[in-house]
Parts: structure tokens; C-alpha cells; sequence
């Protein structure tokens, strides 16, 4: 299965140009190049299952994006790897409303621990890249954070094919 698996890495809302406001014209730049992606990795390579670690922004982004290609017709499916339980309840009523959502529109998810810890993103981040052949990234390169770790995961695999936005 993990030939088939590509999952996602990117900036969350507070580090995007647009912040939360999606109408901005970059933002659906974004979503459009990250779709394409997406849709090449389905039709060129088999790709079949997406992973989302469900965080606010891009990962947000691409869960929708693959349930709207689930609902177009592609064969794919979305897991939800969810670090902890508790993971949205200090966002906004609109953005857990999202969040569930997303949830339940999923094929499958996945809890990879039961309480919050300091690194229950890593391991979950981890969890992403072992589980995948691709990583699509959405990454300005700057070091630091989480994304920029799991880009550095996926490079030390060695095993995982990196598309950077």
C-alpha cells in the first residue's frame, strides 16, 4: 500500500502570506497547483491513498482537495492521522466544524496516541512519511518547524519522492 500513498507537509494558517482569508487569489493558486499535483500523482503513478495530519492550512487544504477528487470520481481515499485526541479544541467553532467534517468524510484514521505529549506532532509527521512513497510539500525552505523536519525525515528515509510547492 505504500507504493500508492502519497501524504502532505506544509505551512499552517498563521505562517501563510493570506493568513485564514482562503477568497485571497494566492490561496487558490495554491490549492490549483497542489490539485494538479495530486491528480498527476493518481493518473502517473497509481497513487491511491493521501495521509493528512489534519493541522490547520495546508493540510486542511489538501484533505478537502482529495475528497473533491474522491466526489469527481478518482479512485482515492483520505486517512486523517490525528496526533492526539484533542488536537482541535482550542480552534475556532468554524474550524473544528471543519475539521469533523473532514473526519467523517474519511476512509480511515488514525490515532496515533491517546493524550498530548511534545512530540505527538513528529510522531505522527513520521507516521505520514513511513506510510508513504510521496511527500507533497508545501515549504518555502526556511529551517525550523514542523514542515521543515518532515522534509528533512523524508530526505534521511531516502525512500520517499519529495514534490516541493
Amino acid at each position: 500500500m505504500r507504493e500508492q500513498t502519497c501524504c502532505f507537509t506544509g505551512h499552517r494558517v498563521q505562517s501563510l502570506p493570506w493568513g485564514g482569508r482562503e477568497e485571497d487569489p494566492r490561496c487558490a493558486a495554491l490549492k490549483a497547483r497542489m490539485r494538479a499535483a495530486m491528480v498527476e500523482l493518481v493518473h502517473t503513478f497509481g497513487v491511491r491513498r493521501f495521509i493528512s495530519g489534519m493541522a490547520l492550512g495546508v493540510d486542511t487544504y489538501a484533505a478537502e482537495l482529495v475528497l473533491d477528487l474522491r466526489a469527481a470520481g478518482e479512485p482515492v481515499s483520505l486517512e486523517c492521522a490525528i496526533p492526539f485526541p484533542g488536537q482541535a479544541d482550542r480552534w475556532s467553532a468554524r474550524d473544528r466544524a471543519r475539521y469533523a467534517a473532514l473526519r467523517a468524510a474519511a476512509g480511515r484514521e488514525t490515532l496515533l496516541q491517546d493524550h498530548y505529549s511534545a512530540g505527538c506532532f513528529q510522531r505522527r509527521n513520521r507516521y505520514m512519511v513511513d506510510e508513504s512513497r510521496f511527500l507533497l510539500a508545501v515549504w518555502d525552505g526556511r529551517p525550523g518547524g514542523g514542515t521543515a523536519s518532515t522534509v528533512a525525515y523524508a530526505r534521511a528515509r531516502g525512500d520517499v519522492e519529495l514534490l516541493i510547492l
